[in-house]
């Protein structure tokens, strides 16, 4: 990675910042060495998440093809099989941060 922080900035889609009915739902960061994220409880059902997850997954396998020209479906099949592991293995533990932590 280099240090020109902005090659990890990213934009808003038009399509969102025209929108005055758009909800920010999750902000993701990997930082130093795990997930860290921050969630919106937006939906009534919690499964909607899933399947945004699902969404997601399919849409990181086009930017991976795009960017950097792997087989989309190859792509596809590992980010699932990571996340099949994620699911079976011992996970992440939640930690939340308060006002006071982050700021310091």
């Amino acid at each position: 990675m280099s240090n020109d922080r902005s090659e990890f900035q990213l934009t808003v889609p038009d399509s969102v910042a025209s929108d005055p009915e758009a909800v920010e739902l999750m902000r993701l960061w990997f930082s130093r060495g795990e997930p860290v994220m921050s969630i919106m409880p937006a939906f009534e059902k919690p499964g909607t998440y899933g399947e945004l997850l699902a969404i997601a997954a399919r849409n990181i396998a086009y930017v991976y093809h795009v960017q950097k020209g792997l087989d989309e479906e190859a792509t596809y099949r590992l980010i699932l099989s990571g996340l099949k592991q994620s699911l079976e293995g011992p996970g992440y533990r939640t930690v939340a941060e308060t006002q006071a932590e982050s700021a310091a």
